[in-house]
Formats: C-alpha cells, sequence, structure tokens
C-alpha cells in the first residue's frame, strides 16, 4: 500500500519508522523502539497479540497503542490521497483511553429448565452432570415419564420473571409435583398458584414468548427452539460453562443527583426509560435506578439523557471527544479537508470494513473510521463536537436487523442534522450531513459512502479541549459548533423532546411563589435570596417539564429550541417586584404585589379584619415573622372578640345565667 511518510509525520510528530516484516524478521527493531520508555504507536493490528506479548515481557504494555491503517486507509483504489487519513488515525489511536469499572455475576450452578415435552427432560438429564438442575414443564401433554428420578420434573407456567445471572427469581402458577404412579404419560397432583423459584440459569426450551424483553441480552437466559436440535446443542454447551464468578463492564455510570426524573411525585425525565431495551432501569422516587448486571451496554440511555445523569462509561464522553479531536485536528494538520466521520461499532463496523477493503474499493480517502463500543452510544454531544472539530458529514454505521433499538439514534441524528443545515453546515446540493447507514453488506456500504453528500466544514475548526461531565460537554460542543459554523444563526427552533429549550413564560400572571425552582432539577430556574426574583438560565433547561407540571398558576411552557444567544447571555430575569419592607423593622420579607393584594382582600371583607381591631391585625400582615410574633402578643389578639360574629356555646349561656 502506498505511504504517505511525509503527512503523517506533519500530523502526528515524533519519529517516523517503517518497515518490510516489523513482526517478523525486524521484530527486534519493534523490541528496541519499546524499550525506550518513550510511547509507541504500532500501524498494524494483524500481529497485535504477538506485539503485546513483546510488550508485556519489557514490562511497557501500557506505552504501547495499536492502529489498523491498511484496511481502513491504504487498501483503497483512493490510497495514495490517504495520507491525512493515515496521520489521524495513528494519531487518534494514541490518545490514552480510561479503563471502565466492572460488575461480578456469581453462579453455584443452579439451573431450571423449562420447556414443554421430553426436549426439556431429555435437556435437564445431560446437565445434570455438570449443573444443579430442575425442569419445568408449562402445559404439558402427553410426556413420558422419565425412567428414574435423578432430576426434579416438576409441572408450572412461569407468569413473571426478574434477575440475571446468578439471581434469577421467577414466580410460578399451576404448579404441582409429578404422581410416582405415572405410567403411560406424566400424570400431576393437585397445583397451586403463587410459588416462586429461584435460580442461577434459566434454559427456555418452550418455543414460546421469552420471559425477558431483549432475551439475547440477558446474562444467563438461554433460549432456543425445541424444534432445532443444533440450536439446542449450543444452549446447552453454553449453561454447562456458567458456574463460577464472571465479570461485565459497568457501561453505564449513574449520578442520582443530576436526574430529572420526578419531584414531588410528579414526573418529568422519562427519556431513558422509553429506550432502555432491556429493562434495566425502574423508577425510584424522584431519581431512576440502573442494574448494571442488566445493563446491556447499548448506551442509548446515555444518548438521551440531558442531564448526564446516566453517562457512558465505555469510554467516557470526554474520553471519546478528545480521541474525536484528535482524528480530526490531525487530518487538518496533514492537508486534508472536510473529512466524513464514519462511526461504526467493533463488532459490526469493523468486520464490514475490512471485508470492503479486501474484496472491494475500500473506504473513500476522506472518510474517518471512528469506533465506538456501540453506535447507539452516540449522544448530540459527540456529533456536534464533529462539526466544531472540521467535520464536513457524519455517518452512523449500523445494522440492517439491529441487535438495539435505534430509534433514539435517529432522532439524535435527525436533529443534529436539522441544527447543522442551520448553520451552513449542509451541502449546496442539499442532503443529510448526519444519517445513519443501516448494512450488513461491505459493497452497499462502499455505495452508501461513495454517493453520500459532504457538507462544507468550519471555515476555521475549534480546538477546544473537552473535559468534565455530560452536560457541561454537550453544551461547550453546541457551542462551538455555533461559533464555527459556516452561516451561524442566533436561533434555531427543535422538535418536541429535545433536551434544549427555553420557556414561554407569563410574567402577569407569576405569583413568584418560585415552586418551580424548587422543582428544577439542573438550576436553570432559581431565586435570589436578596430580593423577589425569578431568573433562568437556557443553557441549563434540559426541558424535563417539571417546572411547569409544578406551577400553581399554570404560566410556564416548554419551548424546545437552540438560542445560541441567550446560551451565551448571563441569567435572564423572567420577573421581578418591589421587596414588601416590614414597617416595625424594615426587613424586606416578600413581594408589594402578594401583601398589597391579600390586604386588599382582607380588609373590610373578613370580621377579623374589621374595625379599629382589624386595623392591628392588618398591621401583623404588613410585618416580618419575628416582628409579627411579638405584635400578636403585645396586642393580646382574641380570636373571639368579636362577639356578634362567633358562635355561641354552652358555656356562654351558664355564664349569662350565673351573671
Amino acid at each position: 500500500m502506498p505511504l504517505d511518510a511525509a503527512a503523517i509525520g506533519k500530523a502526528c510528530g515524533g519519529r517516523l519508522e517503517t518497515g518490510d516484516q516489523l513482526c517478523g524478521r525486524e521484530l527486534e527493531r519493534v523490541r528496541a523502539a519499546m524499550a525506550s520508555g518513550l510511547p509507541v504507536t504500532v500501524s498494524c493490528t494483524l500481529k497485535a497479540p504477538l506485539f503485546r506479548e513483546v510488550a508485556e515481557e519489557l514490562g511497557t504494555e501500557d506505552r504501547v497503542a495499536f492502529a489498523n491503517i491498511r484496511e481502513t486507509a491504504g487498501w483503497s483504489a483512493e490510497g495514495r490521497r490517504a495520507g491525512p487519513k493515515m496521520a489521524a488515525l495513528l494519531a487518534a489511536a494514541a490518545e490514552p483511553m480510561p479503563t471502565p469499572a466492572s460488575v461480578s455475576f456469581e453462579s453455584r450452578g443452579v439451573a431450571l429448565v423449562y420447556g414443554r415435552d421430553e426436549v426439556a427432560i431429555e435437556a435437564g438429564m445431560r446437565l445434570s452432570d455438570h449443573l444443579d438442575v430442575t425442569v419445568l414443564l408449562s402445559r404439558p401433554g402427553e410426556v413420558a415419564p422419565p425412567r428414574s428420578g435423578e432430576i426434579p420434573v416438576l409441572k408450572g407456567t412461569v407468569r413473571a420473571a426478574t434477575g440475571h445471572l446468578g439471581a434469577f427469581s421467577l414466580r410460578v402458577d399451576d404448579t404441582a409435583l409429578p404422581l410416582p404412579s405415572s405410567r403411560r404419560t406424566l400424570d400431576f397432583g393437585p397445583s397451586r398458584d403463587g410459588a416462586t423459584s429461584t435460580c442461577d440459569i434459566v434454559i427456555d426450551l418452550t418455543g414460546g414468548v421469552p420471559l425477558f424483553p431483549a432475551h439475547d441480552l440477558r446474562s444467563g437466559y438461554l433460549r432456543a427452539d425445541p424444534r432445532d436440535p443444533a440450536a439446542v446443542e449450543r444452549v446447552l454447551f453454553e449453561a454447562s460453562h456458567l458456574v463460577g464468578t464472571f465479570d461485565k463492564t459497568r457501561f453505564v455510570d449513574f449520578h442520582a443527583e443530576l436526574c430529572a426524573h420526578s419531584r414531588s411525585r410528579i414526573t418529568g425525565c422519562t427519556r431513558c426509560l422509553d429506550v432502555c431495551p432491556t429493562g434495566a432501569i425502574a423508577p425510584a422516587g424522584d431519581y431512576v435506578a440502573i442494574d448494571p448486571h442488566v445493563c446491556a451496554g447499548c448506551g442509548s440511555c446515555a444518548s438521551v439523557c440531558p442531564t448526564g445523569a446516566a453517562a457512558y462509561a465505555l469510554p467516557p464522553a470526554d474520553a471519546l471527544m478528545r480521541r474525536l479531536r484528535t482524528l480530526l485536528s490531525a487530518f487538518h494538520k496533514a492537508g486534508g479537508t472536510a473529512p466524513v466521520l464514519l462511526v461504526h461499532d467493533e463488532a459490526h463496523g469493523a468486520p464490514l470494513i475490512d471485508a470492503l477493503a479486501r474484496f472491494g474499493d475500500g473506504l473513500p480517502a476522506d472518510v474517518l473510521p471512528f469506533p465506538v463500543n456501540e453506535v447507539t452510544q452516540v449522544g448530540p454531544e459527540t456529533i456536534a463536537a464533529a462539526f466544531a472539530y472540521g467535520a464536513g458529514a457524519v455517518r452512523l454505521l449500523g445494522r440492517a436487523k439491529p441487535k438495539h433499538d435505534v430509534a433514539a439514534l435517529i432522532r439524535n441524528a435527525a436533529r443534529l442534522d436539522a441544527v447543522a443545515q442551520a448553520l451552513g453546515y449542509g451541502p449546496e446540493a442539499g442532503g443529510s450531513v448526519v444519517s445513519l447507514i443501516e448494512t450488513d453488506d461491505p459493497d452497499a456500504l462502499g455505495e452508501a459512502l461513495a454517493g453520500s453528500a459532504r457538507g462544507t466544514p468550519a471555515p476555521m475548526p475549534s480546538g477546544f479541549r473537552p473535559d468534565g461531565d455530560v452536560r457541561g460537554v454537550l453544551r461547550f460542543a453546541v457551542s462551538e459548533m455555533h461559533q464555527a459554523a459556516p452561516q451561524p444563526v442566533e436561533r434555531v427552533p427543535l422538535d418536541a423532546g429535545a433536551p434544549f429549550g427555553g420557556l414561554a413564560f407569563e410574567t402577569e400572571a407569576c405569583t413568584l411563589c418560585h415552586a418551580c425552582v424548587g422543582a428544577c432539577p439542573t438550576g436553570a430556574l432559581a431565586d435570589d435570596p436578596d430580593r423577589p426574583r425569578l431568573t433562568f438560565a437556557e443553557s441549563a433547561c434540559v426541558q424535563c417539564g417539571l417546572c411547569a407540571a409544578t406551577c400553581p398558576e399554570d404560566v410556564i411552557g416548554l419551548v424546545p429550541q437552540l438560542d445560541f444567544a441567550a446560551w451565551a447571555a448571563p441569567r435572564r430575569v423572567l420577573k421581578e417586584e418591589e421587596p414588601f419592607d416590614c414597617i416595625a423593622c424594615g426587613k424586606p420579607f416578600g413581594t408589594r404585589s402578594t401583601i398589597e393584594r391579600v390586604i386588599g382582600r382582607l380588609r373590610d371583607r373578613h370580621w377579623m379584619f374589621a374595625g379599629q381591631a382589624g386595623e392591628q391585625r392588618i398591621k401583623a400582615l404588613m410585618m416580618c415573622d419575628t416582628c409579627r410574633v411579638s405584635h400578636v402578643l403585645t396586642e393580646g389578639f382574641d380570636p373571639h372578640a368579636a362577639e356578634e360574629n362567633r358562635p355561641r356555646t354552652s358555656e356562654d349561656y351558664i355564664r349569662a345565667r350565673q351573671g
């Protein structure tokens, strides 16, 4: 393949060494480079296991990175123009990535085989040498009794199931034990409902509806069609190895204090609950709870979470965007222009790109592959940052038959495409600059990339360094996208459900009760400790709707939009009033309009506030809490002083007779 050493050296810096067989007869050159103590990037992944072995021998495995510039750049019909791409891929590979945390599963090998007939019994018998097996038959027909009672066989139908590998809990109805006297077919004794079964592994051979949503992603739940012997064999083999301790990546870091799910039993944001395919997320009071053992790592929750409460950890958003920054920056330094960012996962996208390189024309020279764990983890901050860093288009590579629901990904892509078009990033001939390519065919991928529109890149790409929580990174990325835009505008209207926006606020009807401030989970709405004032920061608003649902006067509405001027401006005052000063000590303690309105409604309209005595009570309303107590004690207010307005009791009549 052609190698543009000048372009690579210009963008990557450091020392560039080339060779003919660095994984063979020139391996000592690699060993010497690793022993130098400097970071080393190897531009081949085919022999990565060999190079890692050498690095482990030298104790330098933490300083070695790998980049594939052959299948992704050099093996291409446009390989001679791929120098900037090679430089970008090498630079990005050297960007360090943090190691995510993990969660553990503990399985003791207690298994439930759930079926309908002899297939389930036979499966249980075969697994009995490896696992502690119970067979549960749902609505069995004429099932021949097993010759021996080596494993328990029961009747019952699972009505509800929860849990994961090592911690399943099943609610079973119509439970019954078999009669030992069964002859031709299994007969069962009296049945009962509401039984509970706990186990470590569930092998579902019923051929019916799965017990879990996204069942193929549930650890420890194995399912096969009983009419497919090969599928049954695969399930039995896998089940026999599920004993012991297993580790899984903790895909999502959850920060409950940022969650905008609900306040005071009023539901606000439900975005993560709406998109989770496995049921790993459930309401938990004012917040939600994410079960890391059930989470399958699709990242949809993180891609739609507006506050950053659910943050993807493989890798974190700021680390992923630092690699993106390095990729696009190196591409431009090496002389490239208007790159197309191709976001793909390793499991599906990488083999597709390899096949296109080996058997087709390869990727175009301006297409930069950007691997992530799951394409569905990509949120608006990543797409916005790509345009700010100088991308001409963003393509998201998905499967023809998605493993995860891509509805949230499609919404994010359409939303950011609308923003990019409004800011002038779109091509003059029309077409989307952010879109999803769904294919399992490498030739179809090549055709889609070759025929897709290239937009107008930022004239002066941003170089901001992302850091901090997801919401902070998102605000910075969107602002930088606007600053770098070819044709910036001040405001872009968005669709309902967007995580950005302002408020439609009826100022006159607001009483400054500040109920909305207490409900706002992000601090977008705030009061002022010194005077009656309500302020709003649009850049912090996530459109959760809690303020609108909480407001007793119903004066707040949501306006989904990106108002860049509002984002750049300080907090906006929604309503402000003159404070009412205590007539005794002068301390401000409320709004003048509220106090005057209350006095106007009570004076001469309520018996307690009528006449000379009523004026003293009016004065009490014009005092702060401290002075009001003192005034009431001094005046000796008697709530029954107005005799003509209070009811007479037996004590009054007795007192009158005695007097």
